[in-house]
């Protein structure tokens, strides 16, 4: 199954060059989902050679502006290229406000369904399940309503062993129940266990996405043996207090926080402006948790 994530943006509030705000785009089983819009991300879409046709589903994680900006306009693109087909978008309950309002005063009736559903700050949810995955919000610890989002794949039956189907010329109609456990006896009686006729199914992936958050540890039960790990990283550690009154995370802590609950990889991104060279922020965290990779702009992941 295809699980993989690029990064569109990797800035914080304020522009600086080359480097976009918040947006990263996941790609599970051909099914696509946007994280995030900040300012310009259908421009990145373009530079990436991703189609935003492909988009069905959105989730925003908050109402700072360098993480929702871009939505107006790629809906709006969306319309005007003559999209039909529904899009379904998770974010606080205000987001539905802020729209409405957008296409009100620019007098915009969209030619496809826009399906709405609220994000809430108190409790974590499952808020989407499909034949691949779940997805469940993380409360995180931000200025206002703000949610992390992360995403599970669903387990799958074995692989049928394609010598072992020829071999035994196994029936069409016994292969499912094999794939379910169920063993197989073949005309003369012989009796083969369905471990024996399968491959082990492939390992459940999981991805989680932590945008502004203060790093308190109140979300990291979710985190535990997350297979990939996006998390803000706002400051360098010296920073901390300026972290702290932002409700931000240091690169130092988002570390700290990887390596305590058992993490594979961690990403970091949702970098201050000040930073023209983030390699400082990266030798930060891999002192810590060696296993950190930078989220820039264009950067591919596959777990």
């Amino acid at each position: 199954m295809k699980f993989e994530l690029t990064i569109l943006g990797s800035s914080s509030a304020t522009p600086i060059h080359g480097r976009n705000p918040s947006a990263q785009l996941l790609n599970i089983n051909e099914k696509i989902y946007l994280i995030d819009c900040g300012e310009g991300t259908q421009q990145q879409l373009l530079r990436f050679g991703l189609k935003a046709a492909k988009i069905n589903t959105i989730f925003i994680s908050h109402l700072h502006g360098d993480h929702y900006l871009g939505l107006m306009g790629l809906l709006s693109s969306m319309h005007l290229v003559g999209r039909t087909k529904a899009l379904t978008l998770f974010g606080p309950p205000e987001l539905d406000e802020l729209l409405q309002l957008h296409f009100k005063y620019s007098a915009t009736l969209l030619r496809f369904p826009l399906i709405f559903k609220s994000t809430h700050s108190n409790t974590p949810a499952v808020i989407l399940e499909n034949s691949d995955v779940v997805v469940e919000t993380i409360i995180l610890n931000h200025r206002i309503h703000c949610t992390g989002f992360k995403f599970t794949t669903k387990p799958t039956l074995p692989t049928l062993r394609e010598d072992k189907v020829i071999a035994l010329d196994i029936p069409v109609a016994h292969r499912a129940l094999i794939k379910k456990g169920f063993p197989y006896t073949d005309a003369s009686g012989k009796i083969y266990p369905a471990d024996s006729l399968t491959l082990p199914p492939p390992p459940i992936k999981s991805f989680a996405y932590c945008s502004d958050t203060l790093c308190d540890g109140s979300y990291a039960s979710q985190l535990e043996q997350v297979e990939l790990l996006y998390h803000e990283s706002t400051f360098l550690h010296d920073m901390l207090d300026r972290a702290i009154e932002t409700y931000h995370t240091t690169a130092l802590q988002a570390a700290t926080l990887a390596k305590k609950v058992g993490v594979k990889r961690l990403l970091i991104g949702h970098f201050s402006a000040r930073y023209k060279e983030l390699t400082p922020l990266l030798e930060e965290a891999q002192s810590v948790f060696k296993e950190t990779q930078l989220a820039i702009e264009g950067g591919t992941f596959s777990i």
